[in-house]
């Protein structure tokens, strides 16, 4: 549908339909008098541009967004119920929001940011999110240190401005962040666009099948355009000529036809598997490497159409990974069981207590069934039908079938740490990925690292930051250091 068709004809009108006489000229007491109070055509503008932005995303602000399908291409009955996922072939629609971590709504495409990957499946069971990133681990692994961390990636309260200090004090005071950082750093720190990235479910997750069998699984989209990166220098460059280049390409790349693409792969643990697998499986800052648990490719997602208005479908779109259907649900990661609830009440905050009903959150292949009731835009979809349940007036009932199944647990409540598995440490993945690199990227990484940590005023914080590359690495932490002294003077 092209915008032409979506260009409304005819008079001009208040909100009310009325129709303006003037749209040019306030109305006045006289020519050259003070405005008059009564042209509430005048008003109603005024009244309506102030209040036409909700508050942007305190995390993902910068975003941009597109429609697609999702197209399964291999049975996975065997491991899930799921009903988008029951049929070889079988396609559902989906939308797809990239965005940047720290910066704010306006800020540059082109920084050294994680990318997140919220992906909503539009089932006919309900709405599945799937709230990921491009990097398939995160900073850290429990949800209680997440405004913490947050806070060091914004701006300080006293300076205004990101501080060096801030992120490196609490890098080198949670040195679980190692693998993450050094993920970072490296060449695929700066995508070059959005389509040539890969994208992860980075948490662990259920599966559940029609046996009541449980799988832990995790998800990787793998991009179909082939991976490609910015170095600093460029990126740097991007983003004061450009700073709106990885949404501009993105909608630009649907214009012309040319839709992007991800291969969609999962591994598939079974459940008893995770008691004494060698790394911790709910541990955010770990991966299962693909010795272990082979990537088995299941489907397509394609990107194929634009949204039609920025505001509407992508910057009040919504998505909480609490939103599973049949045959997925959550695992005992402590960072996603955090994210069950604060999505959820970011959107209530931020959009409103309906953000479900909105075009683009609300289901598009089966239609929602709930008691909730009025509040900010309600739309009164319920018409006269009961707010209770049970009911005896043909109201909507139970199905008396979780969603997904329960974990056994043993022990005492309280604060404590996850369970430490054999090879469990903040280090050993990091120094394995630092290895994985070429030397050429070992360079560049070692350089992006330094000139960051040169920043830091303190030597202390420095010397930590560095002595975590170090307990990775041997070598990664001698460069380093020595990059970091020479940038010092």
């Amino acid at each position: 549908m092209t915008l032409e068709a979506h260009v409304t004809q005819g008079p001009l009108t208040t909100e009310a339909g009325a129709p303006v006489a003037d749209n040019q000229n306030s109305a006045t007491a006289g020519a050259g008098g003070p405005v008059l109070i009564q042209d509430q055509s005048l008003l109603e503008k005024l009244a309506h541009f102030n209040r036409e932005r909700i508050p942007e995303r305190i995390v993902h602000a910068r975003g941009a967004g597109a429609y697609g399908t999702f197209t399964l291409t291999r049975d996975v009955s065997q491991w899930t119920r799921a009903a988008f996922l029951s049929e070889v072939g079988k396609e559902t629609e989906t939308f797809l929001r990239f965005s940047t971590v720290a910066g704010n709504l306006g800020s540059a495409d082109a920084v050294r940011d994680p990318r997140g990957f919220a992906l909503k499946f539009y089932t006919e069971e309900g709405n599945y999110d799937l709230v990921g990133n491009n990097t398939p681990v995160f900073f850290i692994k429990d949800a209680i240190k997440f405004p913490d961390f947050i806070h060091t990636q914004k701006r300080d309260p006293y300076t205004g401005s990101q501080e060096a200090d801030n992120v490196w004090d609490f890098w080198g005071l949670s040195p679980e962040s190692t693998h993450q950082v050094t993920w970072l750093f490296g060449d695929r720190g700066i995508p070059a666009t959005l389509r040539h990235m890969n994208g992860y479910g980075s948490h662990t997750y259920q599966w559940n099948n029609e046996a009541g069998e449980v799988f832990w699984v995790k998800y990787h989209f793998k991009t179909d355009q082939g991976i490609k990166n910015l170095t600093q220098d460029e990126a740097n460059k991007l983003a004061g000529e450009d700073p709106d280049s990885h949404q501009r390409d993105l909608r630009e790349a649907i214009e012309r036809g040319d839709f992007p693409s991800w291969t969609v792969q999962v591994q598939i643990m079974p459940e008893a598997d995770a008691a004494t697998y060698r790394f911790n499986p709910f541990d955010l800052t770990k991966v299962w490497p693909h010795a272990d648990y082979p990537p088995i490719e299941i489907g397509k997602l394609e990107l194929n159409r634009n949204p039609e208005n920025i505001f509407a479908e992508v910057e009040q779109s919504i998505f909480s990974p609490a939103h599973f259907v049949p045959g997925i649900g959550p695992s005992p990661d402590k960072m996603l069981q955090g994210r069950l609830f604060a999505y959820g009440d970011a959107h209530r905050y931020r959009v409103g207590i309906n953000a479900d009903h909105l075009p683009v959150n609300r289901p598009h292949a089966t239609e929602a069934r709930t008691n909730s009731r009025d509040g900010y835009l309600y739309d009164g979809r319920h018409k006269g039908a009961k707010n209770y349940e049970p009911n005896s007036f043909g109201g909507p009932s139970q199905t008396d079938r979780p969603l997904w199944q329960g974990t056994s647990v043993t022990g005492v409540t309280g604060s404590t740490t996850a369970p430490v598995h054999a090879e469990d440490n903040d280090f050993v993945q990091a120094g394995n990925l630092y290895r994985l690199y070429s030397e050429d990227e070992k360079s560049r990484l070692i350089d992006n690292l330094a000139g960051f940590i040169a920043k830091v005023s303190r030597e202390d914080i420095a010397d930590r930051a560095i002595n975590n590359f170090r307990q990775a690495d041997d070598d990664f932490g001698k460069r380093l250091e020595a990059a970091v002294q020479a940038l010092r003077g």
